[in-house]
This record gives C-alpha cells, sequence and structure tokens, in this order.
C-alpha cells in the first residue's frame, strides 16, 4: 500500500512538472474569487420616481460621417404628474449645448458630463404640458456609432445605428432614461440622398433638398415606448420587402450580403404569423424591420418595430449547410416585440419578462415547424449547460435587486432559467389556459411597464390556482432542485418504490425543499403507466402497484420540472431507455448515463444510437458520450460514424473525436481539414489539431490564417487553435495575420481571439510586441475588441500594462470589470518555471528515496 502510494505521487508530480514545464508561469486562479463576490453588499436598486411624464420626443439630427458626431435638437414635450415643478432633470451624457428653449420661461439651465438641469421660471403646474427644444452636437462614444471607409470597413457600405439598451441613448438624445418611462416618439435624420433611413413606427416623409442634396426622412412611431427601444439607423443598405398577417416586413443588409440576406430572413414572416396565433394578440406596430450592422456589439436588439442584428448573422448556405441559422436570433427579437415592446419590465430587477420569455418563444416556434422535440432538446440544452452550472454556485434569484449594474441582471438567471419559469407554468396550467393568461396579461398593461406580480394575476385569474408559492421559489429565491431519484422493485409485492431526495444547498435552505408536481412512467413490457405525484419533502418515497418488473423507469418523462436530476439505473435498464422512441429526454439521459460506464456493452449502445437514432440531438448525445468513455473503442465507434448526413451530428463527432490524443484521432482530423468542405466543421478540426506538436499540424493552422471563407471563419478557428497551441514560434505570424485582417474579421469574433493572442504571447521571451499590438486594440471602434484586449493583457503577464489597466478600472461599465480581472491576474503571486520545476523535481528526489526505502523494507519482509 505504502509502495502504490508514493509511486502513484510521484507519477502524479512528475506530470505536474510537465506541465508546469510547458506553462512557464503558474497563476492563481481568479475565477474562483469572482463567483464568490458578496453581491449582498450592493444597494438595492429601484426605479426612479417619475416626477414629469414625457409626452412625446422629436430628435432632429444631422450625422456628420467624416467626424463621426452628429449635430441635432431634441424637443422633449412632458408635464409635471402629482405636484407643481420648477426643476427638471434630463439624462444627458457629454453633450456640447448651443441652446435650449421652451414654451414657458426658462430661469437657466446648466449641463454636466451626465445631466442637463432645466430650472424655468416659476412652477409648472401639475397635468400642463411644456415642450422643450435642446440644440447641441455631440461626438457620441455609445449610443450612436459608425461604420465607415475610413474605418478600415468595405468601400459604398457607411452606415450608422443607435443602441438603447441598456443605458446608451442620453449619448446621442437627451431623455429621461429608465424603463419606466414611455412616451411617443418621431425621428427626422438629413443623410446623403443615396442612404437609406430606418427608424421606429412608419415613415411619414421623405424628401431630398437641391441645394445641400441632402434626403430628410420623417419617421413617427405614434404608440409609447420606452427611451431604450428608439432606433436609428442610416447607410447604404441593400433592401427586400415581404409581407406577413397584414404587417411590412423589411430585410437590410450591407450590399456585399446582399446575395445571402434572402436566407437569413426566411423564417420572418412565418415566425410572426406562428406568434399571432399562439400569442392571440395581434403584431402590436405598423411595421417590421431588420438591419444588420457591421460589428454589432450584440448579437440582436428589439428596437420597437426596427430590430438591429450583428452581421454574423448572415450565413452561406451553400457553405454551412445546417450548422448556422437565422431562426433562433430572429425567433427571439420578433418575441420582443410583444414581450418587452409592447409591454416592458418596470426596472432591470424583471428583466426576465422580457428575456425569458423571447428564450421560451424561440423554443416554441422551433417545436411548432421542427416538431415538440425541438422545443425539449431546446429546454435540455439551456438546462444542461446554461442554467444547471451556474446555479451550483450563483443562487440569486430571477428577481434580484442587489446588482451593481444593469449588465449585470443580462445572464442566465432571465435568459434561460426565465424561460424555464415560463414552460414550467404551461406544463402546470395546461396549453389552453397558458394561451388565455398570456393573452389576459398583455391586454391589460398594453404599452405600459410590469412587474412579475403582474404575470402572476393574470395566471392566477384564468387558471384558479394560487401561485404564489410557484413564484416565490422560482422566481424569487434562488437556486434550483438537486434531486437523486432511484427505485427498487419488491417482487413478492408487485410494487416499486420510487425515492427521490433532494440536496439543500448551505446558502440558501430556505428555498428548499422545492415542490412541484412530477409524472413518474414505467415500462412493462408494451405496457405503459403514468402517474401524477407531488414532491413536497426532502425525501420522498412513492409506490406503484405493476403487473411485472419494469424494464425502465423514467422520472418526469414530460420533462416538466428544472432540475438537476440523478437517477440510479442498471446499464440494463438504460440500453433499453436508449431505445424509447417517443422519449426524446429520456434517451438524452440515458446517453449521458452510459457514457459513465466503460465497458463494451455500454459503448456499442451508443455506437447503435450514433449511427440510427431519429433525432439528431439524441446522435450528438451518443457521440459526447463516447468521447467522455475515452476508451480505444470508443474512439473507433466515433471514427466508424464520421459520415453523418446531418451536418449538425458531423460536426459533433469530430469535436468528439479531437478530445482524444490519438494517432488515429490526428489522422481523421488532418483528413477532416483537408477534404471536408463545411468550414465550422474544418474549425474544429483545427481546434483539435492544435494539440499535437508536429510541423504539419503547425503549418495547417498558419495557413487557415489567411483562408478566405465566407466572414473568414477559418482564420478566426486559426487565432484561437493557435493560441491554444502556445508554441512562441507562431506568435508572429499570428500578430501579422490579426494586423492585416482586422476588418476581415468580425469584430466580436476578433474580441474573442485576442485572449488567445495573450495567452501564446505569455510564452515568448519577450512579450513587448504582444503587449504594444493589445493596447493598440484598446482603441478599436469595436467593444467586443477592447474587452478582448483587456482580458489578453491579463494572460499576457507583461506588468507593463498594469498603469493602462489601471486606468481603464477607475471608469465604469464592461470595460471596467475586465480590466479589474486583469489586474488581478497580473498582481497574483507569480511562480516561474525554473523556480517552480526546481521545487517540483526536489520533491521527486525525496518521494524516489522514500520509493527506494519502501521498496528495500519490503524486499526484507517474511512473506506470508
Amino acid at each position: 500500500m505504502f509502495i502504490f502510494r508514493a509511486a502513484v505521487s510521484l507519477v502524479v508530480l512528475l506530470s505536474i512538472a510537465q506541465a508546469m514545464h510547458a506553462e512557464h508561469v503558474c497563476r492563481y486562479c481568479q475565477a474562483a474569487a469572482a463567483a464568490a463576490e458578496d453581491w449582498s453588499k450592493n444597494a438595492p436598486q429601484y426605479a426612479p420616481d417619475r416626477v414629469v411624464d414625457v409626452r412625446h420626443i422629436k430628435i432632429d439630427v444631422t450625422p456628420d460621417f467624416a467626424a463621426k458626431s452628429i449635430r441635432a435638437t431634441t424637443t422633449i414635450d412632458f408635464a409635471p404628474i402629482a405636484k407643481p415643478t420648477r426643476l427638471v432633470e434630463l439624462n444627458a451624457v457629454a453633450l456640447r449645448i448651443e441652446k435650449v428653449s421652451a414654451s414657458r420661461p426658462l430661469a437657466e439651465h446648466s449641463s454636466s458630463d451626465e445631466r442637463l438641469q432645466l430650472l424655468f421660471a416659476e412652477p409648472i403646474p401639475a397635468g400642463e404640458v411644456v415642450s422643450v427644444a435642446i440644440t447641441y452636437t455631440v461626438e457620441p462614444k455609445k449610443g450612436l456609432y459608425f461604420r465607415t471607409a475610413d474605418m478600415g470597413y468595405p468601400a459604398g457600405e457607411d452606415h450608422l445605428w443607435t443602441q438603447g439598451e441598456t443605458h446608451e441613448a442620453p449619448h446621442w438624445f437627451p431623455c429621461f432614461d429608465y424603463p419606466n418611462e414611455r412616451s411617443t416618439t418621431e425621428v427626422i435624420c438629413h443623410v446623403p440622398a443615396g442612404m437609406t433611413v430606418l427608424s421606429n413606427g412608419r415613415r411619414v416623409g421623405e424628401e431630398v433638398d437641391d441645394a445641400s442634396k441632402l434626403k430628410t426622412v420623417h419617421w413617427l412611431q405614434d404608440k409609447p415606448h420606452v427611451n431604450y427601444l428608439v432606433c436609428l439607423c442610416a447607410g447604404y443598405f441593400h433592401g427586400l420587402t415581404d409581407e406577413a398577417a397584414g404587417v411590412p416586413l423589411g430585410f437590410y443588409t450591407q450590399p456585399g450580403f446582399a446575395k445571402e440576406a434572402a436566407d437569413s430572413f426566411q423564417d420572418t414572416a412565418k415566425i410572426l404569423e406562428f406568434y399571432e396565433s399562439e400569442i392571440g394578440v395581434a403584431y402590436p406596430w405598423d411595421k417590421y424591420d431588420q438591419v444588420t450592422i457591421r460589428d454589432y456589439n450584440w448579437g440582436g436588439m428589439e428596437n420597437t418595430s426596427l430590430t438591429t442584428l450583428t452581421h454574423e448573422t448572415i450565413f452561406a448556405a451553400d457553405q454551412t449547410e445546417n450548422i448556422r441559422s437565422s431562426q433562433g436570433l430572429d425567433a427571439h427579437e420578433l418575441a420582443h416585440q410583444w414581450f418587452g415592446d409592447y409591454v416592458t419590465c418596470k426596472d432591470w430587477s424583471h428583466l426576465w419578462l422580457n428575456e425569458g420569455f423571447a428564450t421560451y418563444y424561440t423554443h416554441l416556434y422551433a417545436g411548432h415547424k421542427e416538431g415538440r422535440d425541438a422545443l425539449l432538446y431546446g429546454l435540455w440544452i439551456d438546462a444542461q449547460t446554461r442554467v444547471l452550472p451556474p446555479s451550483e454556485k450563483d443562487l440569486r434569484p430571477i428577481v434580484h435587486r442587489r446588482y451593481a449594474e444593469p449588465w449585470d441582471q443580462f445572464d442566465f438567471r432571465a435568459y434561460p432559467k426565465g424561460s424555464w419559469v415560463l414552460h414550467m407554468l404551461r406544463s402546470r396550467v395546461g396549453d389552453d389556459l397558458y394561451r388565455q393568461a398570456i393573452r389576459l396579461y398583455l391586454e391589460r398593461h398594453a404599452l405600459s411597464s410590469v412587474v412579475t406580480d403582474d404575470l402572476r394575476q393574470a395566471f392566477e385569474e384564468v387558471s384558479g390556482k394560487p401561485l404564489d408559492a410557484f413564484f416565490d421559489q422560482w422566481v424569487y429565491h434562488g437556486g434550483v432542485p438537486k434531486l437523486t431519484v432511484s427505485h427498487k422493485w419488491l417482487a413478492d409485492e408487485k410494487l416499486l418504490k420510487v425515492t427521490v431526495e433532494q440536496e439543500s444547498p448551505k446558502e440558501a435552505v430556505e428555498t428548499l425543499p422545492f415542490t412541484f408536481p412530477v409524472m413518474l412512467r414505467v415500462h412493462v413490457g408494451a405496457e405503459v403507466m403514468d402517474r401524477n405525484v407531488e414532491v413536497t419533502d426532502a425525501e420522498q418515497d412513492f409506490y406503484l402497484t405493476l403487473p411485472g418488473k419494469p424494464d425502465v423507469v423514467r422520472f418526469d418523462p414530460l420533462y416538466t420540472v428544472l432540475a438537476d436530476v440523478k437517477h440510479k439505473a442498471s446499464q440494463e435498464m438504460l440500453e433499453k431507455q436508449l431505445q424509447l422512441a417517443g422519449d426524446l429526454v429520456g434517451r438524452l439521459r440515458a446517453a449521458a448515463a452510459l457514457g459513465e460506464k466503460e465497458n463494451k456493452e455500454a459503448t456499442a449502445a451508443l455506437a447503435k444510437a450514433l449511427q440510427s437514432d431519429a433525432f439528431y440531438g439524441v446522435r450528438n448525445a451518443a457521440s459526447e458520450a463516447l468521447a467522455k468513455q475515452g476508451t480505444a473503442a470508443a474512439l473507433d465507434a466515433l471514427l466508424a460514424n464520421r459520415e453523418q448526413d446531418d451536418a449538425r451530428v458531423r460536426l459533433r463527432v469530430v469535436k468528439d473525436i479531437a478530445s482524444f490524443f490519438d494517432a488515429k484521432a490526428e489522422a481523421a482530423l488532418r483528413s477532416v481539414a483537408s477534404d471536408e468542405k463545411n468550414p465550422d466543421i474544418v474549425a474544429e478540426a483545427l481546434h483539435g489539431l492544435a494539440k499535437y506538436p508536429d510541423d504539419i499540424a503547425a503549418e495547417s493552422l498558419v495557413a487557415a490564417l489567411q483562408g478566405d471563407t465566407f466572414q473568414n471563419q477559418l482564420a478566426v478557428a486559426a487565432v484561437r487553435a493557435i493560441g491554444r497551441r502556445r508554441d512562441p514560434s507562431l506568435v508572429e505570424p499570428l500578430l501579422e495575420a490579426l494586423r492585416s485582417r482586422r476588418t476581415d474579421l468580425p469584430g466580436r469574433r476578433y474580441g474573442e481571439a485576442l485572449p488567445a493572442v495573450g495567452r501564446l504571447g505569455s510564452e515568448a521571451d519577450d512579450t513587448t510586441a504582444v503587449r504594444e499590438f493589445l493596447t493598440e486594440r484598446l482603441q478599436d471602434p469595436v467593444i467586443a475588441v477592447r474587452l478582448g484586449a483587456i482580458e489578453a493583457l491579463g494572460e499576457l503577464g507583461d506588468r507593463r500594462a498594469r498603469p493602462l489597466l489601471s486606468d481603464l478600472a477607475e471608469k465604469a461599465g464592461k470595460e471596467a470589470i475586465a480590466a479589474k480581472k486583469s489586474l488581478g491576474q497580473l498582481d497574483a503571486e507569480r511562480v516561474t518555471a525554473p523556480v517552480a520545476v526546481k521545487e517540483l523535481r526536489e520533491q521527486i528526489d525525496e518521494l524516489r528515496e522514500q520509493h527506494e526505502n519502501l521498496r528495500e523494507k519490503f524486499e526484507q519482509t517474511d512473506p506470508l
């Protein structure tokens, strides 16, 4: 025993020494500290007081594309709400005020970097409407963005766009900037005659001035909406039109994407028609336009009647098969036209009423279009990858007020967990009552701000069910139930005993045990028996009378409860469960469980599922389970099933082959890299090849840096793979490619690749070139690139970047958060490779001596 332990320790230390040699430096992990942040220290956040009611906003704006600035006059009509008011304060960031006039005499006005204060000569009586016109210029750093040829973007595609959420609107027009304020709006924009201007509502005028050659376009949104949904887009766009349910549809892209645009918007009309039918409320706006933006900061933004989208949503169907699609993004943003625009969360603590709905209705559309399995699979992926992992440590509730900044709310709680809350509500009350409740909620609160209790009341009125406990545990408290399910067949009594146990997280004992209804399903031969039960305790037993020994026992076969479920079942039962044609989630669970078995029967069952299951998601799960097994037989099964008709499965299989370090796996990845036509699958092969040290793999990666594919996804993949390889000889070709291809690569992908540059640069003897390159990227107009550069400087470990990062950390927003994290990396204790290796070698020598002494003692011991 002691000899064995000493030998194991020796092997472990040798492995660590090799890893340390490869890394060169060791830093203490910062992730744990970030996860443990004490959010309880933050002050509760609430909507601000509404001193006045804003009735209408008119923005008359002339952009200067060369100077990246605007000149504008914003006119605001408002009325005091409850009492006379002299002082009115507007949000206005860095606006250079030239003139302020009002329909009532002003005593004075004053402005700071964040506010514009208007002091009237006499108090304005409650209810009296006053009009204030503010003329100003601004070179906005947020809120309004330019994309022009002199910034490196393609000639003939100059455009600008605005972003309001969460609080960017005041960077280009003064306003009361919070979602509890709504008004009608109009936008008048003056641009070169060849440009297209898009905004909210309906177009009420367009004309070209012969003298200035500027086109004036006038848009009016005559239904009240919140400030962050006001939008302006202007530029040289390629346009397409359509119609659905009497609603005009417009699709606008950069001219360079004209060929592919129709594919990306092919579902819009069908989505709108489905939503009208499913929601029961007609589309509430005059039209629905979508426009793509070069290097948009986010995926998409649901501005009222005008959605802005990343240009990456455009895809080449002939290259990507079914791997890439705009369906999900399209459906998400269109759902917001009801949930987020027609009704809007009153404050950011209730954000899930915007994002949870948009996420869930995206799944509903997938189920409508592709069948219920597509709906369930979307919920499964959300639960397994986006909700359950962070819920292990993050016990904040969905409705949460102690956030530092509004963006802190835009996470798994608002999106996939919020979606799951809606799915559980629908499962509890049924499809018909769910639709009635949603219709009541929307019609009652149309064109107004909402809180979570508004939704609860609608469901209670329609269903007659008290739902306080449901909302309390799922929305107002954090965490999710962690369940262990086991069963035992009592042959003499012909009873099946099913036990459900809940694990209680220490930080939130008061939230548990969760209570919920759930179905138990048992297969006995060809007979299927269902039993509805109520889980109410931390540990609970249920008994079912059966005609014979069960073949399969299923907990929650309809997938109605968001929970981390571990169901103890025999391998024989799991193999049968993997073949249940009508139980998608059962097959997914069985595949995952069989992945933990390392025997030929489990491998054979997974290989069969990978080869023949009717649903691509199960084939993906089988592939992933084989990779988890990690055996030679599992690799052979993956290699034998590389040829898949569904590109999504082909991609998954290549990813899982890449998880092995094996000559056969390397050969397969090289074959994919040279022969596969789908660039996304080739990118996965390149990622896998990065860990092989031979020159051929390195040459493949360098060649891909200059590869020419649609939106250059191969070049992005090559950057990431090179960063993973951590070969200092590749620093120079990597920097050269990134310098020359900045605008060839989508900004978000470019930014995501930069941390790999930092990691690779940390391997070099001299980090100066990489540090200077990353420092230059901090001036990029795209926030994703700046954030990537900040993170990369932390990965680089060059302390000469500390003053720059310190300056960024003192500001507000995402860049400050990223800078603080990178500073933490720079300030962490560093252990250089030579010192670490020396220490490890001393420990290894000591263990070797102990090992030798123990061996000698063992040899001297008399045999038994």
